[in-house]
């Protein structure tokens, strides 16, 4: 009888390490308990007979790694999550942005895109979507189709306006999309100044350089030298006076390059003082 569900610590190194052989795909600095667990949800899930074949199927079944990406990778996100947060950027961060010729706004590892959805309406309330543009990235090419698309459950607006709300939005938050059956499509005004594009932040280097990065509950998931890697990356993607925006639990404090940041109000962003 197989033993659904149970994967051993050696079995998560063997698959991490085959994963980034074959697929240039590098999980090896994610938290292990994390991973461990998500692993064995997926392994269950699929009921895989055994090991070998989980990890057979994952080196060698492209549409099953696919799958095996969205399974490990975390897709936990909604619009206006935290309003405190979009209130800071609705009312201090974006604004100070208005004196650049063009604005260019990072938002790494953007999931399903609720929250790029939620900045471009920002962005056109203050009156900046049209000099904006929103570099939209994940490792998970699955999850960027569907933020591509500009549709999300009409089940969820409720709870998006009331964040919307709640955030400093003044407007009537059904004037952003028209309803399709289930689905709120939004409009594509907003999804005109997004760029969705996979970029892994373990691998991949710097592509451009931005007055704001995002990257709100990711880092979460990685252990604190990998964690450093990336903040390097973003400081090099970062201008001078640029900000940078992390999640609730996620803090600059104590790495490398906390030196040449200033920390911006309660919530957590950092800004830029030397390059």
């Amino acid at each position: 009888m197989s033993n659904f569900g149970v994967i051993s610590d050696e079995q998560v190194e063997i698959l991490i390490n085959d994963v980034l052989e074959q697929h240039g795909y590098d999980f090896t600095g994610y938290s292990r308990a994390s991973l461990k667990r998500r692993l064995a949800r997926l392994y269950a899930l699929d009921k895989h007979v055994s090991f070998a074949e989980f990890r057979y199927k994952t080196l060698n079944d492209d549409v099953y790694f696919k799958h095996f990406v969205e399974g490990v990778t975390v897709n936990v996100t909604e619009m206006f999550r935290d309003p405190s947060f979009y209130r800071l950027l609705r009312d201090k961060i974006l604004p100070s942005l208005n004196t650049y010729p063009f604005i260019r706004i990072w938002l790494a590892g953007c999931s399903t895109g609720e929250e790029a959805y939620s900045i471009a309406i920002l962005l056109k309330e203050l009156n900046l979507l049209h000099k904006s543009l929103i570099y939209a990235t994940d490792i998970n090419p699955t999850v960027l189709e569907k933020a591509a698309t500009g549709m999300f459950p009409l089940s969820q607006m409720k709870s998006y306006s009331e964040n919307y709300i709640a955030s400093g939005g003044s407007k009537d938050f059904s004037s952003y999309y028209s309803a399709s059956y289930s689905l709120a499509k939004f409009d594509t005004e907003l999804k005109s100044k997004m760029i969705f594009s996979t970029h892994n932040l373990v691998s991949d280097r710097s592509f451009n350089e931005f007055q704001l990065i995002l990257c709100r509950n990711v880092l979460i998931y990685f252990d604190r030298p990998l964690q450093f890697r990336v903040f390097q990356l973003f400081d090099q993607s970062l201008e001078n006076l640029g900000y940078l925006a992390l999640g609730t639990k996620e803090t600059l404090d104590f790495s490398p390059i906390s030196p040449g940041y200033k920390r911006v109000g309660t919530d957590k962003v950092w800004r830029k003082v030397s390059a």
